[in-house]
């Protein structure tokens, strides 16, 4: 599994969102986006992370970005999450992870000291011309936005 690295292209893709409706990366050419790949919805982690984002949403999305989250999720379980937490922006489900794998967000890593594969935690910013900007991997659910948000010169939400 090879990492991307800034300048690089960002892998184009489909998905379905929580609604079923297919959302590509190319639909946000010319808008800056920001990708994170989180293991699994309704789970203390991720909701923290996903709430995270969302209390951000306005400041993010003010300074010109996209957040679009991504896991392994049904689109069915996906919805649950957006209506449990009020989530406000698309969650995409990408069952196969051939999405995950084309950026890296998809290998081995440790849990609870055993060796297993799954989802890494990480997240990408792509600029307007579908370029990675920053790629981030195996980060922390907790504090990881306040942290993205210092990387790209946004003051605190």
């Amino acid at each position: 599994m090879t990492n991307l690295e800034p300048g690089t292209a960002a892998p184009d893709f489909t998905l379905l969102d929580q609604d079923e409706h297919p959302v590509s990366l190319s639909d946000f050419r010319g808008r800056r986006v920001i990708l994170y790949f989180y293991p699994a919805a309704q789970t203390p982690g991720c909701t923290t992370q996903a709430c995270d984002f969302r209390d951000s949403l306005a400041s993010l999305q003010g300074a010109g970005y996209t957040v679009l989250g991504i896991s392994r999720d049904t689109p069915e379980k996906l919805r649950a999450f957006r209506d449990s937490d009020g989530l406000t922006f698309p969650l995409l489900s990408d069952p196969d992870h051939l999405v995950h794998e084309a950026y890296g967000a998809w290998g081995e890593k440790q849990n609870y000291g055993k060796t297993v594969t799954g989802v890494l935690r990480s997240t990408f910013v792509v600029d307007e011309e579908g370029a990675i900007v920053e790629a981030l991997y195996n980060v922390k659910a907790t504090g990881h936005v306040a942290r993205l948000r210092k990387t790209l010169g946004l003051a605190a939400a």
